[in-house]
């Protein structure tokens, strides 16, 4: 497979583990009107900056939250002021080197990737991106 196929690949798996994550956590915690509102709950300690739901053990920080499944499979995850789920080539490259079958990608053959796959995606901030809304 050609590698500008597998890093699109990547991506669009990227967005859907993230989309897995995002179900997983609202069936799990029905208060959490969206994965972004994790931050507030470790915040005001109603749940735990690391710990374990469902499948999916979780490490709050920063603006974000990495989440590794059962499989081993990492899905870090930044949200925006406005609680949008952002990620950038690094969030996108750890995916892919803990994929049960790793794939190490460049920076840019992702970033051909992620603007190959636009409209679907946008860029929010210089090097961020996230799924258009």
């Amino acid at each position: 497979m050609e590698r500008v196929e597998t890093a699109r690949d990547l991506v669009l798996g990227y967005v859907r583990a993230l989309n897995t994550v995002d179900e997983a956590m609202r069936v799990a915690l029905p208060s959490l009107g969206r994965l972004a509102d994790v931050l507030g709950l470790a915040r005001s300690r109603r749940i735990s900056r690391c710990g374990r739901i469902g499948i999916y053990s979780y490490t709050v920080h920063g603006a974000g939250c990495r989440f590794v499944s059962d499989n081993g499979t990492e899905v870090d995850v930044d949200f925006a002021a406005d609680g949008s789920n952002v990620f950038d080539l690094w969030r996108l490259r750890q995916y892919g080197l803990s994929l049960p079958e790793p794939l190490d990608l460049t920076d840019d053959e992702l970033r051909a990737a992620v603007r190959s796959l636009q409209p679907l995606l946008n860029e929010v901030r210089p090097g961020w991106f996230g799924v258009a809304g």
